[in-house]
């Protein structure tokens, strides 16, 4: 049974979480202060590896939120620590966008098209036929195929856009192969990542988020707690529908706060 008073790193969702759209919560003011006065660690964790994590830094910033690089954790990242791990400085095809690739290149890795030993597909709105073209080529040759995470629509204003699930399926479509590794949410890889990186233990280490698919079902996959905010896509109706379960859910970071106020006590 998971105990809320021995979390220590709350690997916490953005959108839907801390805030929804430009609007930041009230209570995720207090909740991070409450964190950082009892020696615990707050971690924002997203999918979108489109982005870096200077870049973070400054969204949380204009809500007021004082964050640092290291206390940003993308699928990018997690997918160079978990490559960095397996084949340190590995020639990589990468199909991203230039922050995903200096990302890379800052970890050591060789970006070339010539003779890669691992192809990654990162989110990449420079997408062409011919780099389709050469994508699906060394994907039917059977180098190892690695994404960075599963996501198929990327929420932009006004709507979404086409993500990684939808360049899969193209891929697969015409290859017959799916990725090798999915590295970002709801697959454990990601967090097994955030482990090392925060030196964290399974039972040290929490997921809060909004959305039952993503965030709740990384807890039940990684073995490590979940928690279920109501503050963002999931209604109480939708989790009373679902097979996916959570440690704990709140109605928002202010009810998550004051079950652990009463579990320090």
């Amino acid at each position: 049974m998971v105990r809320l008073s021995s979390l220590r790193v709350f690997m916490l969702d953005m959108d839907g979480t801390i805030y929804l759209g430009d609007r930041l919560f009230p209570c995720t003011l207090p909740f991070l202060s409450y964190l950082r006065s009892t020696g615990r660690r707050a971690v924002y964790l997203t999918n979108n590896s489109s982005r870096s994590r200077d870049k973070y830094v400054t969204r949380l910033a204009s809500f007021g939120i004082d964050a640092s690089p290291d206390d940003i954790f993308t699928s990018g990242e997690a997918t160079t620590l978990w490559l960095s791990e397996r084949a340190p400085g590995a020639r990589i095809y990468l199909a991203g966008t230039p922050s995903l690739e200096r990302e890379f290149e800052d970890a050591g890795f060789t970006l070339t098209a010539k003779d890669p030993s691992y192809f990654v597909l990162g989110f990449d709105q420079t997408l062409t036929y011919e780099k389709l073209t050469l994508i699906c080529n060394l994907v039917r040759s059977g180098i190892p195929y690695i994404a960075t995470h599963p996501d198929f629509n990327c929420p932009v204003e006004g709507g979404f856009i086409p993500d990684i699930g939808a360049t899969i399926a193209y891929i697969e479509a015409s290859t017959g192969r799916r990725p090798d590794v999915v590295i970002g949410k709801p697959n454990r890889t990601i967090a097994e990542m955030a482990m090392r990186k925060y030196g964290a233990a399974p039972e040290e280490l929490a997921m809060v988020g909004d959305r039952l698919y993503t965030d709740i079902a990384l807890g039940a996959n990684a073995g490590i707690a979940s928690i279920l905010v109501y503050s963002g896509e999931t209604t109480r109706e939708d989790y009373q529908a679902s097979s996916v379960r959570a440690d704990f859910d709140f109605e928002d970071l202010a009810g998550l706060q004051r079950a652990l106020e009463e579990a320090d006590r």
